[in-house]
């Protein structure tokens, strides 16, 4: 094959995966032909070399392709570089200074969340939630404010089975029957927390923050003592987080969550 024959191909290529992308949802090929005004055959074609790298994921109960675990590396791979931290870094800071508790910025990566930014308070001890540091996501608050964004294919192709759901502590969901209703409140209070999941003694409240195809991009998340922060005043705080998270939106040209629940 030429280079004149490869480039429309890697140009196609390019249009099915931001098509799927904007798309929110795994879709029949056939559909994705038709909106693109492509021959199904090469639509089908391009589909198989792009599962065979892990861009795209068929689900064949479904008939329907969708964005895959190296799609998901791939964008998760520019929020982990700087312009993304250097956006977030005075959001956080504020955020702390704010509510008195230390914060993080996380993205995900894979089946983990991995730490890009972390603020302590004055007097706040030290985490576990470090730079650099990784932790599975179904267990953080900031891996379920991103997760709980994802349409439900992707999820099930992050956790397709018991094995996917490591733990720490012997606590949290250990299969998807198990960590569906946890993403389904977080859709429904419009924040996600964790209790002693992570690190015994401490909660953690977090919300997502959206790019422009409203790809979950990152989460913030506040990190208290459970003695010092009753429950009844998480909701006051998720919302201070939120307004954070909102204005980290807008600088990466990101749009508000939709308020729908998700169907997982």
């Amino acid at each position: 094959m030429g280079a004149s024959s490869r480039v429309p191909a890697l140009q196609n290529g390019m249009r099915i995966l931001r098509h799927l992308a904007r798309h929110g949802g795994p879709m029949p090929a056939a559909a994705v032909a038709a909106e693109l005004d492509l021959p199904r055959s090469t639509v089908y074609h391009l589909l198989a070399e792009l599962e065979r790298d892990g861009m795209v994921v068929h689900l064949p109960e479904e008939r329907r392709y969708g964005l895959g675990l190296a799609a998901f590396e791939l964008g998760t791979a520019y929020t982990r570089q700087a312009p993304l931290a250097r956006l977030a870094r005075p959001l956080l800071h504020r955020l702390v200074d704010d509510v008195g508790h230390g914060g993080h910025l996380a993205v995900l990566h894979g089946r983990e969340v991995l730490y890009l930014l972390e603020e302590r308070a004055p007097g706040s001890p030290s985490l576990v939630t470090d730079v650099g540091v990784r932790l599975p996501a179904h267990l953080t608050a900031s891996g379920r404010a991103i997760l709980a964004q994802l349409e439900a294919a992707q999820v099930r192709a992050l956790f397709p089975d018991p094995s996917a759901f490591t733990d720490r502590h012997g606590s949290g969901p250990r299969a998807l029957s198990a960590l569906r209703p946890i993403l389904v409140d977080v859709r429904r209070q419009g924040y996600a927390t964790e209790q002693g999941e992570v690190t015994p003694g401490f909660g953690s409240v977090g919300v997502a923050a959206r790019d422009h195809t409203g790809f979950p991009v990152a989460a913030i998340a506040v990190t208290f003592r459970q003695d010092v922060v009753g429950a009844s005043e998480w909701p006051t705080l998720a919302t201070r987080i939120r307004q954070a998270t909102d204005e980290l939106t807008r600088r990466v040209g990101g749009h508000p969550a939709p308020s729908e629940p998700p169907v997982l």
